[in-house]
């Protein structure tokens, strides 16, 4: 898994996505978010402000949250990316996807993806967090649908399901 530039200024390289290799030619400033949407084809991640505003292009790096709008592509190369297309286990929601739908914690979709993996990462470091604490871990993520209410304990009642 090297990287090769050619004289364009372009790369070629294999970025892992949802544990799938996936070689790619692209240009040297070409953000993450792009590269997985137009190359990988993988198109729920999303695009809303392009500034690390809003959190919608928010993905797992290492399973640390990245907002790929703003994360060169290349520098992804040998590193582990999760999308929201990697968080189900087969025909199986996640257990926050399925809270979010049980607390009615969705309602246009557009920064559900974004909430998703913020909160992946928040539970991968606090198992049980507090009100406070899941707002605190979600303040990269903008919604203007909910009121957030819900998002939280749609992330507290996944904190309380075994693997989540």
């Amino acid at each position: 898994m090297t990287d090769s530039t050619t004289a364009s200024g372009t790369f070629d390289v294999t970025l892992d996505v949802n544990g799938i290799a996936y070689p790619v030619h692209i240009e040297q400033d070409r953000n993450l978010l792009s590269v997985i949407r137009g190359e990988v084809g993988l198109t729920g991640t999303k695009e809303g402000c392009d500034d690390c505003e809003c959190g919608a292009c928010m993905v797992l790096l290492d399973g640390r949250p990245v907002n790929s709008c703003s994360y060169l592509a290349v520098q992804a190369q040998g590193r582990a990316i999760t999308t929201i297309e990697g968080v189900m286990t087969g025909d199986d929601l996640h257990p926050l996807q399925q809270a979010l739908l049980d607390e009615g914690g969705v309602q246009c979709g557009f920064c559900t993806p974004g909430m998703i993996m913020s909160a992946m990462a928040l539970l991968a470091d606090n198992p049980s967090p507090s009100e406070e604490q899941v707002r605190i871990g979600l303040s990269g993520n903008l919604c203007r649908c909910t009121g957030y209410t819900r998002i939280v304990a749609a992330v507290q009642r996944a904190a309380a399901v075994p693997h989540a």
